[in-house]
């Protein structure tokens, strides 16, 4: 990276079990601006499809939240909406994971193997690749990469997880079994992946891969 890397972070809410992963967040806004790297940070603005007590893990069916309003709490209120962001202004995007990428972003919670994702999300993904952005994803977030991407036989990793593996396969991505502290890099695709918290036992082996994770993604920037 031989200038200052623009880098857009998507995130999905706020809470690992219906929005971003907060850890998975913070490690990589630390790691960025480690980096150097200017960071914008995005959200759809849409519902929630899940509201859950994350001290319980129920289901709070009579409460609604805002994704990109969830969102801010990460970013400490700053934050653009998705659909508005010039895809010009940055060199690269992570996505973070959590569930939210599975509830929000995409439908695989719900509907598994024929999940489909956000049109924003799809489009932003195909765009920035067809520009050459350096692109990168966390965790869950590889199934984003695998529904806009695999018609192209991108190489990623959610880690070992056979059953989310071949759901990933199914639209056409090849998997690579990884480490939780390792990456895989599609030179090919600019697209670089990591397990994180589909593997990691605490926010310690999460981070590692996450620092690899964007040393490598500011790299092809």
């Amino acid at each position: 990276m031989s200038k200052q890397a623009k880098v857009a972070v998507i995130l999905s809410g706020c809470g690992v079990f219906d929005g971003a992963e907060i850890h998975e967040s913070v490690l990589t806004l630390l790691a960025l601006a480690r980096g150097g790297a200017k960071v914008t940070c995005a959200a759809p603005d849409i519902a929630q499809r899940h509201v859950i007590n994350h001290a319980t893990g129920e289901e709070l069916e009579d409460e609604d939240r805002n994704v990109l309003e969830e969102a801010a709490r990460i970013s400490r209120g700053e934050i653009e909406h998705l659909g508005q962001i010039k895809l010009n202004q940055f060199d690269a995007i992570i996505f973070v994971g959590g569930f939210g990428v599975a509830k929000n972003l995409s439908s695989l919670a719900f509907d598994g193997i024929d999940y489909d994702i956000d049109p924003i999300i799809n489009s932003l993904i195909q765009d920035a690749h067809q520009q050459s952005k350096a692109l990168g994803f966390i965790c869950i977030a590889p199934v984003l990469a695998a529904a806009a991407l695999g018609s192209k036989k991108v190489r990623l990793t959610i880690g070992n997880d056979a059953e989310t593996a071949a759901i990933l396969e199914h639209k056409g991505a090849q998997h690579v079994n990884c480490a939780v502290d390792e990456i895989v890099i599609d030179t090919t695709h600019r697209v670089v992946t990591t397990p994180a918290y589909m593997l990691a036992k605490d926010i310690l082996q999460a981070e590692a891969g996450i620092n690899k994770l964007v040393t490598a993604v500011l790299e092809l920037a």
